[in-house]
């Protein structure tokens, strides 16, 4: 990013683009003066002089806690959440990564043989970071997230962001105490970071505490840790940060950020006066992040950092279609609605989306219905199959049942194996066929298929088009991850600003209270 060049420090400016600068120049302090019979602006006193009112410096770089900027090797205290299938892809990952900004890549969804190559494509370019990798919970398909930790662990893969989890797992523990052991000077270290997305306080309580000693013995009878690095593990929680997701796009439980966050902060408060660990687990904020207000609320609540992730999709480097692109940027805040998940259908599991532009909720939402009325596929009446195959499968189900043979066959067999004897299993895997594909639907831009995107999606996409409204930013081909990112924690620096000027008593006219973003390059 550009480094701006300071305007001269002495200067008192009266008219309305000087003091617009004056405001935006964050590294310097902002003193308000009387100059005569205006009121002026200037970085720096002269003299006698005496303020009216001031602010301090606030470089974008010194919001949230400086001990994730640390942990993580980055600028800001801010990350790009995962998106599945590769949304959040290699290009996003390493853009961000050069910038000195987090991101994590959207593992969820995609076979061993794709992540591998995302790791080796993301490491090449990132050698030092920083970068982070997607482990989603996967209750249906154990083996892909058993594959996932594989992966890290033979990969060198040192962060990983962990979301969707209900309750820990044994391959999360083992990729977690892996990394344990003790430095020269016999202190315990950790080489895998663990940031877990969570939005629920049971499931908070769980990464907050060590890992739990049901899973230790297993893994070290399997010899998948050491009996130190088990011992170790009482020492550390389960993750070094603690993401919380208020309503975001895809999984969501929907809670108010405002509700959910002291909670979860006060909970981390109690345990870590519990257990004394040297480093606190640190607590951030996400979902509904899509505009510089919004991220500052995460900051004045006491978010180490900040997480955005629907705002993220409709960039330039998001690992998705020209069309869902112009669709995520036409979005309004009420454009969203939530529909069966895929990778937790029959546990009813709903996710965020888009609803403007497809049909996809209305179809998902009917599949479920039917899978709950039903225990077998041959049970559907004759005319509402029909129906099925006709505007939703638009293949007789026998088909898609042998299209879903052959892909489990190659990502996990005994998925079929659970089926065979299972009538109302072998009934959800077909829908799953459904709900899968429309997600990879939308990241190709498959013609024909338009209706049935399934585009994971929070209000926060609203939110953020609103806000940038026109701007150069209202482009979606000028939407980049990485000015994003900078706009984003910069404008909430500038709110920031505005709002303890406020706070002594200075109103000022409403066009400056805006944080517009104009092109960095």
């Amino acid at each position: 990013m550009p480094i701006l060049s300071p305007p001269e420090s002495s200067v008192i400016a009266v008219d309305p683009d000087g003091i617009q600068t004056k405001l935006r120049h964050l590294a310097a302090p902002c003193y308000v003066l009387q100059a005569g019979s205006q009121i002026g602006f200037t970085h720096q006193l002269a003299s006698g002089e005496t303020p009216l009112c001031f602010a301090l410096a606030l470089p974008p770089e010194q919001l949230g806690d400086a001990a994730f900027r640390a942990a993580h090797g980055v600028r800001y205290a801010y990350m790009a959440g995962a998106m599945a299938n590769g949304i959040s892809s290699e290009d996003m990952v390493i853009a961000l990564g050069k910038a000195g900004i987090l991101s994590s890549f959207g593992a969820a969804g995609l076979v061993p043989g794709r992540i591998e190559d995302a790791i080796a494509q993301i490491q090449q370019a990132l050698p030092d970071g920083p970068y982070a990798f997607n482990l989603i919970h996967s209750p249906s398909e154990p083996a892909l997230e058993r594959g996932a930790v594989d992966l890290y662990l033979k990969h060198g893969v040192t962060t990983i962001e962990a979301s969707a989890f209900l309750s820990l797992t044994p391959d999360l523990v083992r990729y977690r105490v892996a990394g344990l052991s003790l430095n020269a000077a016999g202190q315990l270290q950790s080489r895998h970071k663990v940031i877990a997305k969570l939005s629920r306080l049971e499931v908070a309580q769980q990464f907050l505490q060590p890992a739990p000693a049901k899973f230790l013995t297993p893994l070290v009878e399997q010899g998948a840790i050491t009996a130190q690095q088990a011992a170790l593990a009482a020492q550390m929680p389960m993750a070094d940060d603690i993401t919380i997701e208020a309503d975001s796009g895809g999984h969501t439980d929907n809670r108010a950020l405002v509700c959910l966050f002291p909670a979860v902060l006060a909970l981390r408060d109690q345990i870590q006066q519990q257990y004394r660990y040297p480093t606190p687990v640190r607590v951030g904020a996400a979902g509904g992040i899509g505009t510089p207000d919004a991220a500052l609320a995460a900051f004045a609540m006491g978010a180490s950092y900040v997480v955005t992730g629907s705002v993220n999709q409709a960039c330039v480097e998001a690992g998705t279609s020209a069309h869902t692109k112009e669709l995520l940027a036409k979005a309004q805040m009420a454009d969203v609605t939530m529909a069966p998940s895929a990778d937790m259908f029959e546990m009813g599991v709903k996710v965020q989306l888009l609803k403007r532009g497809t049909l996809f909720p209305m179809r998902s939402q009917k599949l479920y219905e039917l899978y709950q009325r039903y225990d077998s596929i041959d049970e559907i009446e004759p005319i509402e199959r029909e129906k099925l195959e006709q505007q939703v499968f638009g293949q007789p189900l026998e088909t898609i049942w042998q299209e879903t043979v052959a892909y489990f066959n190659q990502r996990d067999p005994e998925q079929i194996a659970r089926a065979q004897d299972h009538p109302k299993r072998k009934m959800a895997l077909i829908f799953r066929w459904y709900l899968g594909l429309s997600s990879r639907w939308s990241i190709l831009g498959e013609p024909r298929r338009e209706m049935d995107y399934q585009i994971w999606c929070g209000p926060a996409m609203g939110a953020f088009n609103h806000w940038v409204k026109d701007t150069y930013l209202a482009d979606p081909t000028a939407r980049r991850v990485a000015e994003i990112a900078h706009h984003l924690i910069t404008g909430a620096a500038y709110r920031y600003r505005l709002q303890h000027l406020q706070l002594q008593g200075l109103q000022l006219p409403a066009h400056y209270s805006r944080y517009r973003p104009e092109p960095l390059f």
